[in-house]
């Protein structure tokens, strides 16, 4: 059984009848990651929220979003709620926005995981100090004691990281989790992305611009352009033998920065120090 089944999605805005995915469908399978690309307005993250059933009310969606065969579409808002988190783990673009600012992030992981596993507060903070360690944060009871104002966008990234570590969740949901990071902080928690997708088995989709992360981190990619999916497939072949030309461009794209960013470097030796 496939982890994720989504089958002729198609997303409106009720306000302006603007058609914002056309008829999507794809399929994740177990212990895969499949990047969703595509540039800003293609539908990947409305795709993603409506997995979720995140998106907010103009949105309307019409198809089938299966979860280990269960119909998310049918479910009501108090049952959707309970897959949140414990089988559906979103990871956002700015971390800040996952916390609540004028409360400490510790007061997350327990609100979170007291409602998903009801374990008490010691269990709890022993399971995420053990779960930050993990993610190389250090002095992870001191941090849980800090607003989100007072940690960068990297820790704030890997401290949902080692959230969805304790949770466990059947398929985890990466939109755009690095875009908003400097480039030592992105590299850093992309290692983290992949620890974790190797350390708990679980599925995940992974929404970025960047086909460089995407290329180290997919099995299958989807792109998407306009609403719509171009193209799809094993990521190797993607990359090695596109067949869209939106695909081609995208890839060249990505290979002309790379090859201007040596040259300005002053040479692929200098880069590679």
């Amino acid at each position: 059984m496939n982890t994720l089944e989504v089958s002729n999605l198609r997303l409106w805005d009720a306000l302006t009848d603007t058609i914002l995915v056309k008829d999507s469908s794809f399929q994740i399978k177990p212990e895969r990651c499949l990047a969703i690309v595509g540039e800003s307005g293609s539908g990947k993250s409305v795709t993603c929220r409506a997995i979720m059933r995140l998106n907010r009310s103009n949105i309307r969606q019409s198809g089938s979003i299966k979860l280990n065969g269960m119909n998310l579409t049918g479910l009501s808002d108090q049952e959707m709620r309970k897959q949140r988190g414990r089988q559906l783990c979103l990871i956002m673009q700015n971390g800040m926005r996952a916390f609540d600012p004028s409360s400490v992030v510790g007061n997350h992981f327990k609100e979170t995981l007291k409602q998903h596993y009801g374990w008490s507060k010691t269990e709890i903070i022993a399971k995420m100090a053990v779960a930050m360690e993990n993610v190389m944060l250090k002095d992870p009871v001191t941090l849980m004691n800090k607003y989100p104002h007072q940690l960068s966008g990297g820790m704030l990234q890997r401290m949902m990281i080692a959230l969805a570590i304790v949770l466990k969740p059947t398929l985890i949901i990466a939109d755009e989790p690095t875009s908003a990071l400097d480039t030592l902080s992105r590299y850093e928690v992309m290692e983290q992305f992949i620890s974790l997708k190797s350390e708990t088995g679980c599925s995940m989709i992974f929404v970025s611009h960047d086909l460089g992360a995407v290329k180290r981190i997919a099995d299958d990619i989807v792109v998407m352009r306009d609403g719509e999916i171009v193209e799809s497939g094993a990521a190797a072949e993607i990359f090695t033998n596109t067949k869209h030309a939106y695909t081609k461009y995208l890839i060249e794209a990505k290979q002309a920065l790379n090859s201007h960013f040596i040259r300005s470097m002053g040479g692929l030796k200098l880069v590679d120090r």
